[in-house]
């Protein structure tokens, strides 16, 4: 097979040719390589049966949940304080805006869902917080889950009552 030889090419510049704007310049990580859109940060959490899906955009520090205030979803002060935790180590509270959408389990469950969402989108935005948020233990998975229920068990371990006769 004869190939071509240079003059027989067409000529494209830089701009034009598809193979050369697939790969990626070498440029220094910044805020902007890591966001998605509009400079948004996303962020997955889990906890028992809740799965919080987080986005953090630079903003005043609301943080809504299910389109709801977080001090209006969240009754109780200890869960509130949960989700601010990996913002306060931070020192990130009040810079960006963090909206949640949880879904599954209970309000425990679905304020831890949203701690190891937002921690991992603040992993995401400079990776000099993830070695704080790995030491406070914020970037864990919490594996403790519901046991299931074996076959000739009332439940996971209790059994059935033993009769005599």
């Amino acid at each position: 097979m004869v190939e071509p030889s240079e003059s027989e090419l067409p000529v494209t510049s830089p701009s034009e040719n598809p193979v050369q704007q697939s790969k990626p310049q070498a440029q220094a990580k910044s805020l902007v390589a890591n966001a998605g859109p509009e400079g948004e940060f996303t962020g997955t959490g889990r906890r028992k049966e809740a799965v919080a899906r987080v986005r953090m955009t630079p903003g005043t520090g609301t943080i809504t949940v299910n389109a709801r205030a977080y001090e209006e979803y969240f009754p109780r002060e200890a869960l509130r304080l949960a989700i601010r935790s990996p913002l306060l180590l931070t020192h990130q509270l009040g810079k960006y805006n963090v909206s949640v959408n949880v879904i599954g389990g209970g309000i425990t469950g679905q304020a831890g869902a949203i701690r190891l969402g937002i921690a991992r989108a603040l992993a995401q935005i400079d990776e000099a917080h993830r070695v704080s948020l790995r030491g406070a233990g914020f970037l864990t998975r919490d594996p403790r889950m519901k046991e299931r229920k074996k076959y000739g068990l009332k439940g996971a371990r209790k059994r059935f009552q033993w009769t005599k006769r």
